[in-house]
């Protein structure tokens, strides 16, 4: 079921070809996010503060919605969303994921206290972080809706005020035609001028969870940019270093791109 690589002559991979339902999302949770990495420190801070501006410091008005796609065993996306929405969507394909975090969600997020309590922290140097909740942890509980669904199905998704997607669109397939297919999903299902952050991993090669490899598609800065120069407005795209202690082997850093999807609807731009 797994392709271990690409080889000269051999047709890349698609999102299809690989089973989701190996994926492990218990080991790659402890592997990642018990400890909080340089890398990620300086993404929830860039995160932080891009919402915190975009929303002039203050919470959403009610009815407010975020997405975020492809959330796997990952909470501190939604975190970054969650004093601006009533509900958090975690947008979820493959079935383990979807179970873990069910399971996590109906017993308050147990991994709160090993994993996610000190990205909070590092949220809450902004004001607006600080002084949204009490208990975050429940109100995490009480907000986040769990659905199941394809990012290639996101464009049958209502309209998000606020949106993340953090190591997915690169990561799921080795094609480059699905990888932008996915990052176009994504920017279909956010409402004109909501601001969004999407992560990368830069030239991967793949990645393995527990005994399975799973594809990644190569890319740069180069092609964040040419899928997001048409979409979006305000943007930035910032490379983060490995670091002396790179999260595993095959990729070469991080990209963090940080914008506003465009503010006028696609129907309106046409005219």
């Amino acid at each position: 079921m797994l392709g271990m690589g690409r080889t000269q002559g051999v047709v890349a991979g698609q999102n299809i070809d690989f089973d989701w339902n190996d994926f492990d999302p218990e080991t790659y949770f402890k592997h990642n996010y018990v400890q909080l990495r340089a890398d990620d420190r300086h993404i929830l801070e860039q995160v932080r503060d891009h919402f915190a501006r975009a929303f002039g410091g203050k919470p959403l008005l009610p009815g407010s919605r975020g997405i975020d796609v492809g959330t796997g065993p990952n909470l501190y996306p939604a975190l970054t969303m969650l004093p601006f929405c009533d509900k958090v969507t975690l947008f979820e394909y493959a079935q383990p994921n979807i179970d873990w975090l069910y399971k996590e969600k109906e017993g308050n997020w147990p991994s709160w206290t090993s994993a996610w309590r000190q990205f909070w922290e590092v949220l809450c140097e902004r004001e607006v972080y600080a002084a949204s909740f009490v208990d975050p942890q429940t109100e995490l509980a009480k907000r986040a809706v769990i659905k199941a669904g394809s990012v290639y199905g996101l464009e049958e998704i209502a309209q998000y005020n606020v949106g993340t997607m953090f190591f997915v669109a690169e990561s799921i397939t080795e094609q480059e035609s699905e990888f932008r297919s996915a990052v176009d999903h994504f920017l279909d299902a956010l409402a004109p001028g909501a601001p969004f952050a999407i992560a990368f991993m830069e030239h991967s090669e793949g990645y393995h969870v527990a005994d399975h490899h799973f594809p990644a598609t190569d890319i740069d800065e180069n092609t964040v940019s040419s899928c997001l120069r048409n979409r979006v407005e305000e943007i930035s795209i910032e490379h983060i270093d490995t670091g002396d202690k790179p999260l595993r082997d095959g990729y070469s850093g991080m990209l963090l791109a940080l914008g506003r999807v465009n503010g006028l609807a696609n129907d309106e731009k046409e005219h």
